[in-house]
């Protein structure tokens, strides 16, 4: 989520809550940086807004509301945005009366602030984001290894996903200009929803950090030879950008904007990586709080009545969400208090009925970061922890981020496909799908994981796979992989032997040597497969210098070597001064 970076403390070194996002040493060209640390927009000026101006829902029947409406203005505000078709109005006042007289005006359900901070001038006179001068990145797209562990790679060869599957990215934006996502960038279905009404200009949907950006590489960055890979590389993505520029906050009445689009402009997912700030966690109890939960819970129930399902990241604060207690991130928009809370209180979007719930792992256990929680958490994906997930950047850069909000992007590129191989499914037929299709993973020995192996509070169904979800099944013995982990230690040799049996006559010439190394310093490292007869094959000779890392897939011309047999992952540490271990390694036959 952007829980913590974006709007509200899901995020690792992010400003508020982006579901999570931990920026992370990349393997790659452009780091990434923490999208707290984010440019703050110009900020327009207007002759509307004044000191004080704050953000209300105005719940009332679903219909005509135009009674309500009058009152609003009757009663010091304004209306800014109106969802009839869901009996929510945004309206801003800077009364301070305006909440408690408007809960008393007949067909007025629920009224609740949406900020304890100022609605920024911007909101009246909005500035377009910057649109990046793009780098060039030379040819050459390695499979990452997030990609293989849900086995997306071996799901391109049945199908890379249907150009009529839309997937809205609803986040801080998405640089469509990105030689890895204008290939399937959708510009006519792209909006901005800050502030609470969509803003159709041009550009309006780019990025305002870094964090959508990156989300959309990972759901369906093309299949271009260069850069990256995205798990449903033929769908559709648009941009709904809701986190508003300078604080990466993403209000109620954005989110409420967000899933009305999403409803009204066909998407078939979408994937939402943050949290609505300003509060962790809403509770049902606190006036203002009630009205919040009340409205997005409407508009997700509309986007969902419409064809869409919604996807989010659970939250990187390690948190059980099934047993709370506290919250102690809350409000993050002005002064965040410690406060008791308990399980009526709800993180949204991820906890509304009918949202996909993502926690995150690393290769094979719960990310550190991870929220949890027994029938809170749906399905489990690759977030990335120590090596993190590397995608797309503005600009036409790459980096890697960890966090639950690198971990929603697999699920709703796994969601994309299985809508592109059944057309017409249903939101709830593609949530039975991917709990289904899901491979289960069993609990740790962590007596905070509760649950059993088909369904636990890590990792809800099970990690998604990609392969299944285009209806075909990992070939038998042709995929082998060694979990374990080998210890690099300074001017060194490690192997790590791999056995592969039942595959009939020699390697091929395109065999693929997925690695996954991590260490402080690449140009150290020799990294060879050696196959059964002593063959040596090299795929890493001391280059990358003081980058961390390795986490690739080498395709390696093993047409002369009989399959079955031991082979070996070979890495030598030719200096002092660095250590690491072999996290993971596979082959693909």
């Amino acid at each position: 989520m952007l829980a913590a970076a974006l709007g509200a403390a899901l995020t690792f070194g992010a400003p508020a809550a982006l579901a999570g996002t931990a920026p992370v040493s990349p393997s790659a060209p452009a780091p990434a940086p923490a999208p707290a640390a984010q440019a703050a927009a110009p900020t327009s000026q207007s002759a509307t807004w004044v000191a004080g101006t704050r953000a209300y829902l105005v719940i009332t029947a679903p219909g005509d509301s135009s009674a309500v409406r009058s009152a609003v203005a009757a009663n010091g505000g304004t209306v800014f945005a109106n969802y009839d078709a869901i009996g929510v109005i945004v309206a801003h006042s800077a009364s301070g009366s305006f909440a408690a007289t408007m809960r008393g005006v007949s067909g007025v359900q629920q009224v609740g602030a949406t900020r304890t901070s100022d609605v920024p001038a911007d909101a009246y006179n909005p500035a377009l984001p910057a649109n990046p001068a793009q780098s060039t990145t030379p040819s050459g797209e390695p499979v990452r290894v997030d990609m293989t562990q849900i086995k997306a790679d071996q799901a391109w060869a049945v199908t890379t996903g249907s150009a009529t599957v839309k997937v809205g990215i609803l986040d801080t934006g998405v640089d469509d200009q990105h030689q890895d996502l204008a290939p399937n960038f959708n510009a006519a279905d792209s909006a901005s929803c800050a502030y609470g009404k969509a803003d159709t200009r041009t550009g309006s949907w780019r990025d305002v950090g870094t964090h959508g950006t990156h989300v959309a590489g990972t759901v369906a960055a093309a299949k271009n030879g260069k850069g990256v890979i995205g798990v449903a590389p033929g769908v559709k993505i648009s941009s709904v950008r809701i986190a508003e520029p300078g604080s990466s906050l993403f209000f109620a009445e954005n989110t409420v904007c967000g899933f009305m689009w999403a409803g009204d402009h066909g998407f078939k997912v979408t994937n939402n990586s943050y949290y609505t700030d300003p509060w962790q966690f809403n509770c049902p109890d606190n006036a203002d709080q009630a009205a919040i939960i009340e409205g997005v819970k409407r508009a997700q129930e509309y986007a969902e009545g419409k064809g869409s399902l919604q996807v989010a990241a659970a939250g990187n604060s390690n948190l059980d969400l099934a047993n709370k207690t506290t919250d102690t991130e809350s409000p993050n928009d002005s002064t965040p208090v410690t406060r008791t809370i308990t399980n009526a209180c709800l993180d949204i979007p991820t906890e509304l009925p009918g949202v996909v719930t993502v926690s995150a792992m690393g290769t094979t256990a719960k990310a550190s970061y991870s929220n949890y929680g027994l029938n809170v958490v749906d399905i489990t994906a690759p977030g990335g922890d120590a090596t993190g997930i590397y995608s797309t950047l503005p600009g036409g850069k790459y980096g890697s981020m960890s966090g639950t909000s690198m971990a929603s992007p697999h699920v709703a590129g796994v969601a994309a496909l299985l809508a592109s191989t059944n057309p017409g499914i249903t939101p709830a037929q593609l949530r039975d799908k991917l709990a289904t299709q899901a491979n289960d993973v069993a609990c740790p020995s962590d007596s905070r994981c509760k649950g059993t192996t088909a369904k636990n509070g890590f990792f809800g169904e099970g990690q998604v796979d990609a392969l299944k979800a285009v209806g075909a099944t990992p070939p038998p013995g042709k995929y082998f992989e060694n979990l374990g982990d080998f210890a690099i230690g300074d001017n060194t040799t490690v192997e790590s032997p791999l056995t592969v049996s039942g595959v009939t006559g020699n390697a091929p010439a395109t065999l693929k040597v997925g690695v996954n190394i991590v260490h402080t310093y690449t140009g150290d490292l020799k990294v060879d497969l050696v196959a059964p007869d002593g063959t040596v094959y090299t795929v890493h000779n001391r280059t990358g210098g003081s980058a961390d890392n390795i986490n690739q897939v080498y395709t390696v011309n093993a047409s002369s070597e009989v399959a079955n047999g031991t082979w070996k992952l070979r890495v030598n540490d030719n200096a002092g001064g660095d250590i690491g271990k072999i996290d993971s390694w596979n082959l693909t036959f």
